[in-house]
Parts: structure tokens; sequence; C-alpha cells
């Protein structure tokens, strides 16, 4: 009997791969929206509070959604699709709100003018994690 056959089947991980950028990518835009929301909370609420209360949410987001990517297993699987759901939901709505309505956002979030402050990742990564996760179930 070949050794090989003895050898438990290889176990699939979204942290492989194109499953490991999307898993940085997230982690590095966490880092970067908590940054941002706790400076701009402590330093300047006052100013425009929406705008820096959903930096603070795109940052929980991004935090939920790179957590659920890493962890193994059904539900953090669902966790993965609901925040990212959520995410590309928020980036266009409050993209949108954005443009149409400039006076909300005196002060730019993180999903302002669709993540343009963040050269568009905001928009492109959720798309990208879907695709990743319905190819990777």
């Amino acid at each position: 009997m070949a050794h090989d056959t003895l050898a438990p089947p290889a176990r699939r991980t979204r942290t492989r791969g194109i499953g490991a950028v999307l898993i940085i990518v997230y982690g590095i835009l966490a880092l970067a929206a908590t940054g941002r929301s706790v400076y701009e909370i402590i330093a300047k609420f006052d100013q425009a509070p929406v705008a820096y209360t959903l930096s603070a949410l795109a940052a929980v987001v991004y935090i939920v959604a790179t957590v659920a990517l890493i962890a193994p297993g059904r539900f953090w699987y669902r966790v993965a699709w609901a925040t990212i759901s959520f995410e590309l939901v928020g980036v266009l709505t409050v993209g949108t709100l954005s443009i149409f309505l400039p006076d909300l956002f005196a002060k730019a979030s993180v999903w302002s003018w669709y993540g343009m402050g963040y050269l568009f990742i905001p928009l492109v990564l959720p798309v990208l994690g879907m695709l990743w996760l319905r190819r990777n179930r």
C-alpha cells in the first residue's frame, strides 16, 4: 500500500492564493479605516459626525470581513458573505449620496465618492471578494 493513500485529503482553505491577497487587502483597509475613524472621532467629530461615523462603520466591516475570510467553517463563510455584501451596499449608497447630497458629507468618509480616497479599492474589493467566495465555497 502506497504511503500517499494514507494521507488525509487536502483541505481547501480560503487563506491560500488569491484568498490570501484578499485577506491582506482587507486587513490593510481595516487598519487604515480604524486609524482614520479613531482620529476623526477624537479630534474633530463635531465637524462631520455622519462621515466620521460612517468611517468607523467601514472599519468595523473591514475588521469583521478580515476575520471571516481567515476563520474556517460554514458560519464564517456566511459572515464573510454578509459583511462583504453590506460593504458593497454601503459603498454604493454612500458613494451615490456623497455625489448627489454633498452637504451631507462636508468631510469625506472611507466610502465617499465610491472610495476615491482609497483609490476606489472599497468599490472593487467587495466585488472581487464575492466572486472569490462564490468560487470557493
